[in-house]
């Protein structure tokens, strides 16, 4: 899926390069910015995320238990070449997004934020509930302590934690407000709100069970955002972007039958750094 976002994007990059809008090298040097309602715009970048604790409810035929405040985190990656390869996009942890103007000020899109999430191992926390699975963890559980050893449990959204979500946006010339340009230079204020599905890919070894590691929609998530954006040479910008939300997800695949579930609920922030374009489609 995040290779066929790519492709659309460089599609859309084409179609600016290519369209009937001609920039003039004064408009640019003069930053005789056009106007935003009727344009779109796509951005491609990357992030980083953290999350707070929550509790995560396990059941199957023979269990059904619960482990709470289990501590997670992301998983980022160093920088190198895959973070341009097409074929390995999906390793770094990315943003896209595609979106219209509808008003000067505000915008439409839809996009997909692919974080990831990584339940801490060998760490103690509560458990409650029951498992009789045959295995050396069986038994009856009234907020005991367990340490979540590898043997017991592996417990990850990294392929990823994919927030498909539409927001709505409202941008502002900061410059303006501020009465401060610069020559070839915008900047804005840019805030929304969102809200989409969660579709993560989740690596699961529970219980001695086989690893389960496939696409599911398992949740929704709601969010709120805000950052600055600098544009130049007209068309083009770069923008840093902070994401607070909150994720439900009570149909968590955990393997390869289906009574094999997880739920959790939490939050997220997310710190984001993207570049893009603005362009005319039609005109």
């Amino acid at each position: 899926m995040s290779r066929n976002l790519v492709i659309a994007a460089l599609l859309l990059s084409s179609t600016l390069l290519f369209s009937q809008e001609s920039t003039s090298a004064p408009d640019i040097l003069q930053n005789k910015a056009s106007h935003n309602k009727g344009k779109f715009f796509a951005y491609w970048g990357w992030n980083r995320a953290n999350y707070s604790k929550s509790d995560i409810t396990f059941k199957g035929d023979d269990y059904n238990f619960t482990l709470h405040n289990v501590a997670a985190k992301d998983k980022p990656k160093p920088f190198g070449i895959y973070y341009f390869k097409l074929d390995e996009v999906t390793i770094p942890q990315t943003n896209f997004r595609l979106g219209y103007f509808f008003h000067e000020n505000y915008n439409i899109s839809i996009g997909l934020d692919h974080m990831k999430y990584v339940m801490r191992n060998n760490k103690t926390v509560k458990i409650d509930g029951n498992i009789n699975v045959g295995g050396e963890f069986d038994g009856v559980y009234n907020n005991d302590d367990i340490l979540l050893t590898e043997d017991f449990l592996l417990f990850e959204h990294t392929d990823g934690l994919n927030y498909v979500n539409v927001e709505v946006s409202r941008f502002d010339a900061l410059d303006k407000l501020l009465k401060f340009k610069i020559k070839g230079i915008d900047i804005n204020l840019t805030e929304g709100i969102g809200a989409g599905i969660l579709y993560p890919k989740t690596n699961t070894t529970l219980l001695g069970k086989e690893r389960y590691d496939e696409f599911h929609v398992s949740g929704y998530g709601v969010s709120a955002h805000a950052g600055l954006t600098i544009g130049f040479l007209k068309h083009f910008f770069i923008q840093s972007n902070i994401k607070v939300g909150y994720i439900n997800m009570q149909d968590i695949r955990t393997a390869k039958d289906s009574a094999d579930s997880a739920s959790q609920h939490f939050t997220f922030f997310e710190n984001m750094y993207v570049f893009g374009a603005r362009f005319n489609l039609f005109n």
